[in-house]
């Protein structure tokens, strides 16, 4: 008698053991599966894109939507049209057509951070290679959103360590491949401003309520944020493209 019974608790023991054992294993392959779908779910794909100039920018796709993954640096308009290369910071102050320049008007930063552009340019539609434009707010928004919103989408876009940003570039993990930097500002007052600490990124839709306005993205070296404000369209703010 006592021979079956520790037969029968040794039986109940084991599928006991079984059954743990089974919940553990699923547990887990669930963990993997879920962390399997995450991982697929934020693969970056990459490509290029040539400018009129023949300049080649690598290109990412986030979300639905493909992005530069540079800024621009063409001179020309699209249609082989040069884009007026504006140099003084007096007749940049008074400017009320379409100009580029480079930060300090040093051609060198253009190769890292490209060009500044005011919102005249922009307005020509012109400005991105064909089959590309510059985006509109609810572009930029869109992208925002996917990343999970203003306060963490910075850090994402941002490229990491400090080469290029001012310490301490919170929060940069450049998990986008976006690596989005700080190419600073020519002020519409005349004067550089903010290279290595922001990055503004125009977008196409002027601000409704003052005529001489539009909407850009500001990102910071000390904070994860994007930022959505307006500014005077004589501002000269770096420019990514978008595919159509």
């Amino acid at each position: 008698m006592k021979k079956a019974k520790i037969k029968v608790w040794f039986q109940a023991s084991m599928i006991t053991v079984f059954l743990l054992f089974s919940a553990t294993s699923f547990a887990q392959d669930h963990d993997t599966l879920k962390n399997t779908q995450e991982s697929t779910e934020t693969t970056i794909k990459k490509d290029t894109v040539t400018d009129i100039d023949g300049n080649v920018y690598t290109t990412v796709t986030i979300g639905t939507q493909v992005w530069m993954a540079e800024n621009l640096k063409t001179t020309k308009y699209n249609d082989g049209t040069k884009i007026p290369n504006v140099t003084d910071n007096n007749e940049w102050k008074n400017l009320s057509s379409a100009a580029y320049c480079w930060y300090n008007n040093d051609i060198n930063n253009g190769n890292i951070y490209g060009a500044l552009y005011n919102w005249h340019a922009i307005n020509t539609g012109k400005l991105c290679p064909a089959g590309w434009h510059v985006p509109t707010d609810s572009e930029w928004t869109e992208l925002i959103d996917y990343l999970g919103g203003k306060n963490v989408a910075g850090g994402k876009l941002k490229e990491t360590n400090t080469t290029h940003w001012k310490k301490p570039n919170t929060g940069a993990t450049n998990e986008t491949c976006f690596t989005a930097l700080p190419g600073g500002n020519h002020n519409f007052n005349g004067y550089f401003d903010t290279i290595d600490s922001y990055g503004l990124w125009w977008s196409v839709t002027e601000y409704e309520h003052l005529t001489n306005n539009a909407w850009y993205r500001r990102i910071i070296y000390n904070g994860s944020n994007v930022y959505r404000s307006y500014g005077n369209k004589d501002n000269g703010f770096s420019v990514r493209c978008v595919r159509d």
